[in-house]
């Protein structure tokens, strides 16, 4: 059970990409794990949230920072500068896309993205690191479709 956000490097990369966004402070005094407890839902926590309503600004950026969160650990152990496009309808459908030149590293599909949270810092660190070992590996089949 992880319980030291330094514990994992993925977990350390998304706290920094929220404390990057965050222009007036707000988070400053804040633990790494109150900043990632957004993050954390139980089965129950995810049942009670209506999937009815368009999905709220602050989980959106959630969902944009744990994807900008891999793709800045692919980019530091590639080399290679890699963008986030996260489009979502109201209804809480849509994909993240992760790609770097011509290759698309990471294509996620989301639903219910109103419910987008993960059972534990656990769960959340390994759904990260395997997305990156994934992207990773990509990145070193195709290097020249990186450069296109």
């Amino acid at each position: 059970m992880i319980t030291d956000v330094t514990a994992a490097p993925f977990l350390q990369t998304l706290v920094t990409q929220i404390r990057a966004q965050d222009p007036y402070g707000v988070y400053r005094a804040w633990s790494d794990e109150l900043l990632l407890k957004p993050y954390i839902l139980s089965k129950e926590e995810k049942r009670r949230i209506p999937v009815d309503t368009p999905v709220d600004p602050v989980t959106k950026g959630r969902i944009t920072y744990f994807y900008g969160a891999i793709a800045r650990e692919i980019e530091q152990q590639t080399g290679k500068l890699m963008q986030v496009v996260v489009s979502l309808n109201e209804e809480g459908f849509g994909w993240v896309l992760v790609f770097s030149g011509k290759l698309l590293v990471v294509s996620r599909t989301l639903r219910d993205a109103q419910r987008f949270g993960f059972i534990s810092l656990e769960q959340m660190a390994e759904d990260g690191a395997k997305a990156i070992r994934s992207g990773i590996a990509l990145v070193e089949r195709f290097p020249a479709v990186t450069e296109a």
